[in-house]
């Protein structure tokens, strides 16, 4: 069955299923169909997201267990709702205490029946497996360590001992495992184990093995075939080997149940057609949404201004493209240091064992893969070796790419080993484990890089209109046109119509409505570069001027944050921010001193409860508000009935204000009855109710038509009709709008000359083939309208 609309709730120790239950009848009268529940497998003690698993055999204790899963499942069904799993199939914790598939490899090593869970290169470490777990060089740390019977203990951890060996000195006794404990900055260089991105406690897990597979997925199965779980979100499944493969499994294993993916699509970039899922997680519905509401003049304007602010050298934060670059030089060469090192091995083993390839020296290639993967213009290639190579799998090392690569070179002759990495990498060259393994692995230390240059990095340097700057956007090119966002609409309900949507989840770095209070800035640049410089002037001075210019648009767009609460969350947000930029500190080689300024700042400044720089703030803010209101309306409207299924992350059916994790991970709590009105919250249950009471206007066989407005402001009115049915009809950028003078006559051509009813405002019609737009958005600057 596909959901009509999701709802997400954050799982954890202080929100356990019984909670979620309780939260039942609320939650559906709201008009969702299915809850959307973060992990629920076994993860480790305390885990406040679950994507530390620990067993996959079990069901979170710490949550209820099955039964209290079970149990929310049967109170779900007799409220009409079903539910949906995100699922982690790609790592689990790298905690022996807990993992006991872990446990095992590292007491028995290669030996052990679990070693095929794992991505281990023995040979890299002497047939050891690195464990980077000691807070400094093992000479000083084995002071803090001493057997305890059958298990080596180091502070709170604990290893298990190879059998026999637990009587022997202490420094025979670690050199005697089958793991090698080591200095936690060693990961970077000497790391021999698939980890989620640079995270080395979760380690990768091989599902694209059918045992393992079946072992990890056994519960998950078990769940959906009792008719508990009725569809399965997929968490990073470009770390996986082979995600085409892998998903056709899981489809035919679970009997094809309503799928999506988390899958972080780059520009234009379309999903593989071949993947046996409804679609993605929403990630490039959240660009286009966000971009439509986002003026492209404007934004060209802030970014001259941001640069003559904060002066960012260009690969610092003032060129996206160059910021990039750099970021990702940086993380190729420093945090995956370790998995560069084993493509380079794997590739020089390629060539020794061919002759026409063996004088291609390590340095060369290990050169060609770093500069290969600097240019993967998307997450990954998806190939498998001796397979067939798609258009899009060669496109992302193109001719040009291999040209650029190639240009590093101060020797042709030796350049050629670019020729070899990219053969490589699209599955060309060599056969047998090798062959295989650089594939895959090029594939997926790829998709880390993206993602640790782009979105851990790039977008905490680049900063003219933080609002773009989300999983899945273009900081670079913020603002989509109607046209454009009118065509992806037309694509997805032609090519994945029950594909998910989203405008908020776990892993946003600001909410949606923080968002629509920092993207009203690109309507109203000068004043923006103008209130920057007056709280230059005024507040206390930050250490630098991107964290400043950052600092106050989330001031800006946190402003509906209630005094005393201002502080606790900006400043870890912003903090993080910083080290996760690197330019000034880091959470690796942390600033002290620059870090107590920043707070300072933070506080004295974008986070103060009163005074005259708070006073700034907060009469910049109040003409804004209304033109905030757009933006939040209408994104939520658009979110909620255009193509594909609309999924609601916890709280966000009202207004709701929230930056980076773990701000966004509070625990859910269901709004009190005698909480006031919210507007927003309005909106968005009556496109849920109207969403489940017709599923077939917007379910898979629906239909999506964009309405062309008339008159001097047509382009500020987006409108569409789904199925001939429903009219979505919104204000884009109403600031500039009422700049120009407002609606002057517009006309909103509607489908047809029959009656259309507007759901939010009862009792109000719309007759005659057209409307006039001035008329629609009298009482709010959006409406939805019902045929008859």
């Amino acid at each position: 069955m596909t959901p009509t609309a999701t709802y997400r709730l954050q799982l954890q120790p202080e929100f356990p299923f019984r909670a979620a239950e309780d939260a039942v009848p609320y939650l559906a009268s709201l008009g969702v169909s299915h809850l959307h529940l973060s992990p629920v497998l076994e993860a480790v003690p305390g885990s406040r997201h679950g994507y530390d698993v620990t067993d996959h055999g079990r069901v979170r204790a710490e949550l209820g267990g099955e039964e209290g899963l079970r149990r929310l499942a049967r109170t779900a069904r007799e409220h009409g709702l079903g539910l949906v799993l995100d699922i982690v199939p790609n790592h689990m914790a790298a905690d022996p205490v807990h993992n006991h598939a872990l446990r095992e490899v590292l007491r028995e090593g290669p030996e052990s029946p679990y070693a095929r869970w794992f991505d281990i290169d023995w040979a890299a470490g002497d047939g050891r497996m690195l464990l980077p777990v000691l807070g400094g060089r093992i000479g000083d740390e084995m002071a803090r360590m001493r057997v305890d019977g059958e298990v080596l203990r180091y502070g709170e951890q604990e290893f298990p001992l190879r059998e026999g060996t637990a009587r022997l000195p202490l420094p025979e006794l670690l050199d005697a495992q089958h793991y090698r404990l080591g200095w936690w900055r060693l990961a970077r260089t000497e790391l021999n184990y698939r980890r989620f991105f640079t995270i080395s406690e979760l380690i990768g897990v091989r599902v694209e093995d059918p045992e393992v597979f079946a072992a990890t997925h056994g519960k998950i199965l078990e769940l959906v075939r009792d008719g508990v779980v009725d569809g399965l979100r997929i968490d990073h499944p470009d770390g996986l080997a082979d995600p085409a493969g892998y998903l056709e499994r899981l489809s035919g294993a679970s009997g094809g149940v309503w799928t999506v993916v988390e899958k972080i699509l780059t520009g234009s970039e379309p999903l593989p057609a071949g993947w046996a899922v409804a679609g993605t997680t929403g990630y490039d519905a959240l660009y286009r949404i966000d971009g439509l509401f986002t003026d492209p003049q404007g934004a060209a304007e802030l970014l001259g201004h941001y640069r003559e602010a904060a002066s960012p050298a260009g690969d610092r934060g003032g060129s996206w493209t160059a910021t990039v670059r750099r970021a990702a030089y940086r993380v190729v060469t420093h945090e995956l240091a370790a998995e560069t090192e084993l493509l380079t091995r794997l590739a020089s083993r390629i060539c020794a064992g061919d002759p026409a390839l063996r004088d291609h020296a390590p340095w060369a290639l290990r050169t060609a893969v770093r500069e290969l993967l600097v240019r993967v213009p998307v997450y990954r290639p998806y190939v498998t070796a001796g397979g067939p190579c798609s258009d899009a799998a060669e496109a992302t090392l193109d001719a040009t790419t291999v040209s650029d690569a190639k240009a590093v070179f101060a020797v042709r002759e030796e350049a050629s080993a670019v020729d070899v990495v990219r053969d490589l990498a699209l599955g060309r060259l060599g056969d047998g484990a090798d062959r295989a393994a650089f594939c895959a692995r090029f594939a997926q230390t790829s998709s880390a890089l993206r993602a640790k240059a782009v979105e851990d990095t790039a977008y905490y340097r680049y900063l003219p209109l933080v609002s773009a700057n989300e999983v899945g956007g273009d900081p670079g090119h913020p603002a989509v046109e109607p046209e454009d966002f009118h065509a992806f609409c037309t694509r997805l309900a032609r090519d994945w119509p029950a594909t998910g949507t989203a405008l908020t989840t776990h892993d946003t770095k600001r909410s949606a409505d923080v968002r629509a209070g920092i993207a009203v800035l690109s309507q109203c640049p000068g004043r923006w570069a103008g209130l920057v410089a007056g709280l230059g002037r005024s507040a206390q001075a930050a250490p630098d001027p991107q964290l400043a210019w950052q600092a106050w648009q989330t001031a800006v767009g946190c402003a509906g944050i209630p005094a005393g609460e201002r502080a606790a969350r900006l400043e870890p947000a912003l903090l993080k921010a910083v080290r996760e930029s690197g330019l000034f500190t880091s959470w690796t080689e942390p600033d002290p001193v620059y870090e107590r300024m920043a707070s300072d700042f933070v506080a004295a400044g974008p986070a103060a409860d009163t005074g005259p720089v708070r006073s700034l703030v907060e009469e910049f803010a109040a003409p804004l508000a209304a033109h905030v209101r757009a933006q939040s309306l209408g994104a939520a409207l658009v979110h909620l009935t255009m193509p594909g299924v609309p999924d609601l992350y916890q709280g966000t059916e009202r207004a709701y204000l929230a930056l980076v994790d773990p701000d966004n991970r509070r625990p859910f709590a269901e709004p009190s009855p005698d909480a006031p009105a919210d507007e927003k919250a309005g909106l968005t249950a009556a496109a849920l109710r109207l969403r489940r009471e017709r599923p077939a206007v917007f379910g898979e066989s629906g239909t999506y038509a964009p309405l062309r407005a008339s008159g001097p402001a047509a382009a500020h009115c987006v409108a569409f009709c789904r199925s001939g049915e429903v009219v979505t009809a919104v204000t884009r950028l109403s600031l500039r709008l009422a700049e120009s003078g407002g609606w002057r006559g517009t006309r909103l051509a509607l489908p047809d000359e029959g009656v259309w009813r507007d759901l939010l405002t009862p009792g109000r019609e719309f007759t005659g083939g057209t409307a006039e737009v001035a008329e629609l958005f009298a009482d709010r600057p959006v409406a939805l309208l019902v045929r008859g």
